[in-house]
């Protein structure tokens, strides 16, 4: 008789023995593969969602903290060229464009 390995993905775990004496003899093998019973969702399930999330969420609050300082920027450049021209005057009209600070 010729030797065979056990069959399948299981085989490296079967005594190598007790399969020959099994193949010489007829005897059925039992293999008994004990599970785990999973009843939620595992983890990486929520994870991903929860971090493409927390991405966004940090993007929009660095894009509105972005605005906000070039809009701060924008009125103190504003505030420095009219504090430094003085007043405007149009067709007699005069405006004051910043307040003097006396």
């Amino acid at each position: 008789m010729a030797h065979r390995d056990p069959p399948g993905i299981i085989a490296p775990h079967i005594p190598a023995d007790a399969y020959r004496r099994a193949e010489a003899t007829g005897q059925p093998i039992v293999i008994v593969v004990h599970t785990t019973d999973h009843t939620g969702r595992p983890l990486r399930d929520y994870l991903y969602p929860i971090a493409v999330a927390g991405a966004g969420a940090i993007g929009v609050f660095t894009t509105i903290a972005a605005l906000l300082a070039l809009l701060d920027f924008a009125v103190h450049t504003a505030m420095a060229i009219a504090a430094a021209t003085g007043p405007v005057s149009i067709g007699g009209i005069t405006l004051r464009l910043a307040r003097s600070k006396d």
